[in-house]
Formats: structure tokens, C-alpha cells, sequence
């Protein structure tokens, strides 16, 4: 009998000090673990160290981390045992790029990040036993650097690794994020969990970001709603071809969540209004690829999909 390797991580990195990332890092270095919090820009890592990170709303924290940096090189100097990503997903290829030059077999490598396929994206480079994902059931934004306001907490999240050889490692990933006050529990249906959240993202996302519409006024304008309507459809479509398991009821929870989801602005119409490239591609491009992977029309993907890309243009 093979035995189960050792396993416990004491040194994290988080890239990306954002409204996510700070979340994750502030937790982590509650219980004590060695915390580096990498961006590359200065004015959203520095408060971390002082006066720490603040986090309000449906939880309530003040935490200094160990460290932060502004170069995703420098992490190979602090030797991290695990490294979350929770930058934008468009970022991935240049991020796990600079991973790989110090990363070393041991290393796992989180995306703790909305899309599809992204823990591909680190596998690619890092392969499959460095590659984990992870589902993260709270809403957050950032009010200041440093100081991230956190509407709901749903607890627990799930984490799952790409080999099934690395599960120990996530087990190993989910306790310390537990005894730092993230619950979170190893899962195998992760890519079920992620196609759900997926689906509601591809919904919703991008609707707001061409509309300029909230959430609340996609879900209330009957036009409107007809689109958001079609997508869902047109997404589960996609996800049955591909025979991932979405559930038998998942049409009218997702309708059901949508329309709960508050009169508040969605992370890609801010990254439009902003300038900023989007995660489109791994939204609503990942339902389009898989769509002709199984011979699917995606006419109301393909149309968000090109729209939002025409806006990025503009910047």
C-alpha cells in the first residue's frame, strides 16, 4: 500500500491585492503562517503591512501579512509551500510564466479565480500535480488598497486538485484555510461547481459590462432579462453536450440567483468602464469553445463574447 506523503504548508504567496487576494492573505496570516502579498502596483500592497488589511462588512478583521512584494520574481526568494493566484484570468499565461522560474516539484499552485480551465492554464507550464482549483463562495470589493468591504460569506469553499496524486496537498490547502477562518473543504466535483458558477458569470458579466446596466436593472427590464434568459439556456445546453453535471434544477436556481444578486455593478462592466482587458475569454470563450467541441450553435455566447471585446478595443 503506497503510502500518503507529508504534507504541511506553512509558507504562502498570494498574487494579486485585490479585493480576493487580500481576503485570502489577511485570513491565512491571522493563524500565524507566513504570508507574502504580491501586485505589481505599490499602492495596493504597502497597506498590508501597515496599518494591515481591513476587512468589514460580513466579517471583521484587521491583519498585518509577513511581506509584500511588487514582482512575481521575487517570490522564489520567500519560498513559498503554496502559491494562490487571484488575479484577473486573463493574466494567467504571464503570471504562471514567472511562477515557473522558481518553482520546484512540492510547490502547488491555486487559482482561486472566476473562469473555466484556468487551473489548465497553470498545468500547461507547472503540469498537472502543481495545478489545483479552488471555489470561492463570497462577494467582496475593494473601497480602498488595503481595505476590502465583504457583502456575504457563504462558507464552505472547495478546492480540488488537478492530479489525483496532489490530493493530499489540497486536503493538506483546505485545513490551513480553515484554521485561518476560510472554511473550505477538498471536493472531486469541482468541475461541476465551476461550470455553476461559470454559467452565472457568462449571464450576467457580460450583459452588465455592454448594457452599463447593474445587476438588479439586467435581471427587472424585461428586454433585457430575455437575453440574460437565452444565455442560461444556451449555457446549460453547452454543458449538458459536454455531459458536465450542472443538476436537474439548475435553470431556476440560477434565475432564482440572479435575480437576488443586488443593484450593484459586476467586476467586468468596472473593467470596461475602467479601460481594463476583461476575462471574457475564459467566460463566455470557454463556452463558445466548448460549444464546437460537442457541435454546439453559440450564437449568444459568440455575440457577448465579440461586443465585449469591441469595447476593450476602445481603451
Amino acid at each position: 500500500m503506497k503510502n500518503t506523503p507529508e504534507f504541511n504548508p506553512q509558507s504562502f504567496a498570494v498574487i494579486g491585492a485585490g479585493p480576493v487576494g487580500s481576503i485570502v492573505a489577511a485570513f491565512l496570516a491571522r493563524n500565524g503562517y507566513d504570508v507574502t502579498l504580491c501586485d505589481i502596483i505599490p499602492e495596493l500592497v504597502n497597506p498590508a503591512l501597515d496599518p494591515g488589511i481591513i476587512i468589514d462588512g460580513a466579517e471583521d478583521l484587521k491583519q498585518k501579512v509577513t511581506r509584500v512584494c511588487t514582482s512575481v520574481d521575487e517570490l522564489g526568494d520567500y519560498h513559498p509551500d503554496v502559491v494562490f493566484i487571484t488575479v484577473k484570468a486573463n493574466a494567467l499565461p504571464l503570471i504562471v510564466s514567472a511562477i515557473e522560474t522558481f518553482y520546484k516539484e512540492g510547490i502547488y499552485v491555486v487559482s482561486w479565480q472566476n473562469g473555466i480551465d484556468t487551473e489548465k492554464e497553470i498545468a500547461v507550464t507547472l503540469g498537472d500535480k502543481a495545478a489545483m482549483r479552488a471555489v470561492v463562495n463570497y462577494g467582496c470589493g475593494l473601497k480602498a488598497p488595503g481595505h476590502v468591504h465583504i457583502p456575504f460569506h457563504h462558507p464552505p469553499h472547495f478546492i480540488q486538485e488537478l492530479d489525483p496524486e496532489s490530493k493530499h496537498a489540497a486536503v493538506a490547502i483546505a485545513t490551513a484555510l480553515t484554521q485561518g477562518g476560510l472554511p473550505t473543504e477538498h471536493t472531486d466535483q469541482i468541475i461541476s461547481m465551476v461550470w455553476r458558477k461559470g454559467v452565472l458569470n457568462a449571464c450576467m458579466n457580460p450583459v452588465c459590462a455592454v448594457t452599463g446596466l447593474t445587476m438588479a436593472q439586467s435581471m427587472t427590464d424585461p428586454i433585457i432579462f430575455n437575453l440574460v434568459d437565452s444565455l442560461v439556456k444556451e449555457c446549460i445546453k453547452i454543458a449538458r453536450a459536454n455531459e458536465i453535471s450542472l443538476g436537474w434544477d439548475f435553470y431556476p436556481h440560477a434565475i432564482e440567483y440572479m435575480s437576488k444578486a443586488g443593484n450593484h455593478k459586476p467586476s467586468m462592466l468596472i473593467d470596461i468602464e475602467n479601460g481594463r482587458r476583461t476575462e471574457i475569454d475564459y467566460i463566455n470563450g470557454k463556452f463558445v469553445e466548448y460549444g464546437e467541441q460537442a457541435g454546439i450553435e453559440t450564437p449568444f455566447n459568440i455575440t457577448l463574447r465579440s461586443l465585449v471585446k469591441g469595447l476593450e478595443s476602445k481603451k
